[in-house]
């Protein structure tokens, strides 16, 4: 009779499950089938139009895979507040579009809601606005603040206005990282620190209170050759010089108090702005720029992402004719194992060079880095895959973004040529191993670990102590990682060992200073690094293709579903929807917070436990 009740019981679940199962395919299909039929709203774009440059987001090489309905429901129900990463690439493309448009004479920057960017990035951008302008047309920059990453790119503007009560705020560059030393020994928890080079601060946090003299001297130089950078291309399209940026607080106290703490005044007197003007000042003079849309209330426009829309087909077609120059996009840390879009993956990524090897048509390949490393092993994995691509016939150009240091040096020193911006952040050449036992804190709570074992080498846990010459072992693994490193460098860089050490030791460069030291080619952009590449392969006519991470079939059927506006539009409208997932919504911030913390941790997963990886590369704007 139990064995009959459990049978019938399981009987009525698994009809409830197909029942669930089937409603809900049937639902996607109707979906589906509506975001087909459904007319979306026609884009307009008026024969004198201004294009809002609105980068309403983070700015990437390659946007981090989003599970589609997810992003569909956060999107329309919860106001999700996080904004969507924005491709530099399509940042470029539409610009350069734009200035062939003769539908479009006025570029608007709207960058409110643009955070904190690299400088390389930035530049690009800016340079396509020259572009913009060189071709006749204008450039108006107009904002309530500036940060230092906005107010790099409104310097290019023809003309750059401000709210009365807004303000610019320059304050250099600079790192300032928490560290735990005396916290984690007041928790009892013991560090075991694996490091080769004198620069590789990696670990400093884990170890001290404070930065060491070692590290505050090799960051002092890349950060101060960043600031000049800066500096000088902003001094250079602004009428003023470099004495006008304020670096003592002396000098910039005097300013404020000279016109009684008026930020809006400052930036005009100082000529950091053009004009204070409102909203409704701005958008009175555009009108009368380019003319009022239909209703009369605003000018003629077209917004970044509408625009987009309307140049960028929503199915790229590979031409199986033409020869091609692969692109490889290899951003975020680098960690053991599968990885989907936007993050670095030994396999996956490995896996995307091996299918532009594989294909007839990629005659050369771009491996597009924006890294500050992670795992070693991973990293080889991945430079095995450049190696074969070379021994293939195919040239490989490493194109360097913000960062490829540490293991993301280590992936682009096998490319027939390294290719750089002057801002990008390199270097970092060396290793460390971290090791953290929790004998201590358990002990304060009682508990305590015990036991026996056949050897000596089995019991490795972090609730026991670390046997000291198991430490010795780690250490001799961590050196010879470090030597590895250096060869690997020099047998590409036509170097010996001992002259990488010397410009190794962990220490960070600029590629401005890089390139000076050889641990690149030449200074360009990723366009300029595609050209290299064609010419390598000897190609006269050829296409760019962009290798990318193959989703499964369910995968590909929601992002055709989910990634439709359509579709998004007839979720938002479903009140009970919203309503059921409300509460998600009030503890979003808490859950992205502890995946965020959870994600960094699940990063250290090299099977050896030593790691290439430059922490100091996030700095502040």
């Amino acid at each position: 009779m139990i064995a009959k009740l459990f049978k019938g019981l399981w009987a009525g679940i698994n009809f409830s499950r197909r029942l669930v199962l089937n409603f809900l395919f049937v639902l996607l299909v109707i979906l589906f089938i509506v975001s087909i039929v459904s007319d979306d709203d026609e884009i307009n774009v008026a024969d004198t139009s201004v294009l809002t440059l609105n980068l309403n987001g983070p700015i990437v090489e390659e946007k981090i895979y989003v599970d589609p309905i997810e992003a569909a429901i956060n999107d329309t129900t919860m106001g999700n507040d996080e904004p969507a990463e924005i491709l530099l690439d399509d940042i470029i493309e539409v610009i350069d579009q734009a200035t062939e448009d003769k539908r479009i004479s006025v570029i608007l920057l709207d960058l409110q809601k643009m955070p904190s960017a690299h400088l390389n990035k930035l530049k690009q951008i800016s340079q396509a606005l020259e572009r913009f302008k060189a071709s006749g047309k204008k450039v108006i920059a107009s904002g309530y603040y500036y940060s230092q990453a906005q107010y790099y790119i409104a310097a290019h503007a023809d003309e750059i206005s401000m709210h009365p009560y807004g303000g610019v705020e320059i304050q250099g560059f600079g790192m300032y990282p928490l560290y735990f030393k005396d916290a984690l020994e007041k928790l009892g928890i013991t560090q075991h620190i694996f490091r080769v080079g004198t620069f590789k601060s990696a670990v400093e946090p884990f170890i001290r209170n404070d930065m060491s003299d070692a590290a505050k001297e090799a960051n002092s130089v890349w950060l101060g050759a960043l600031w000049q950078e800066y500096k000088q291309d902003v001094a250079a399209v602004r009428p003023f010089d470099e004495a006008n940026f304020d670096e003592t607080m002396d000098v910039f106290l005097a300013k404020m108090q000279a016109v009684n703490g008026d930020s809006g005044k400052y930036a005009l007197e100082h000529q950091w702005v053009d004009s204070l003007k409102t909203n409704q000042q701005v958008r009175r003079e555009l009108i009368e720029l380019v003319g009022a849309e239909e209703t009369g209330k605003t000018f003629n426009q077209v917004s970044f992402k509408e625009y987009l829309s309307l140049i960028k087909p929503p199915v790229e077609f590979d031409n199986p004719m033409t020869e091609k120059v692969a692109v490889v996009v290899a951003r975020g840390t680098i960690s053991d194992g599968e990885r989907k879009a936007g993050e670095i993956g030994g396999d996956s990524t490995a896996a995307l060079l091996r299918k532009a090897r594989l294909d007839e048509k990629v005659k050369a390949v771009v491996l597009r880095i924006d890294s500050g490393g992670g795992s070693m092993f991973a990293s080889e994995i991945i430079r095995a895959e450049v190696l074969a691509l070379k021994a293939a016939g195919k040239p490989v150009i490493a194109s360097m973004s913000s960062v490829a240091a540490s293991g993301g040096y280590w992936i682009a020193s096998a490319a027939n040529e390294i290719w750089a911006a002057p801002s990008t952040i390199t270097g970092s050449i060396g290793v460390f191993g971290n090791f953290m036992t929790f004998e201590n804190t358990m002990a304060k709570l009682g508990v305590y670990s015990d036991g026996v074992a056949t050897t000596e080498m089995a019991g490795l846990s972090v609730a026991r102590p670390l046997n000291e010459k198991m430490a010795q072992v780690i250490q001799l693994s961590v050196e010879d990682a470090y030597q590895r490193f250096l060869e690997v460098v020099g047998e590409a860089r036509n170097m010996t060992p001992e002259q990488v050490d010397k410009i190794a030791q962990g220490r960070v460069w600029i590629a401005s200073q890089a390139q000076e030291l050889g641990l690149i080619d030449k200074l360009g952009n990723k366009q300029d690094a595609i050209k290299a590449a064609a010419e390598l392969a000897k190609l006269d006519f050829y296409e760019v293709k962009t290798i990318k991470h193959s989703l499964t079939g369910q995968e590909q059927l929601m992002q055709d579903i989910f990634g439709n506006a359509s579709v998004k539009a007839l979720i938002g409208s479903q009140s009970t929807l919203q309503n059921a997932l409300s509460n998600k919504a009030s503890i979003n911030g808490l859950v992205k917070q502890l995946t965020t913390e959870v994600e960094n941790l699940q990063d250290y997963n090299d099977p050896q436990g030593i790691y290439a990886r430059c922490l100091v590369c996030n700095i502040s704007q």
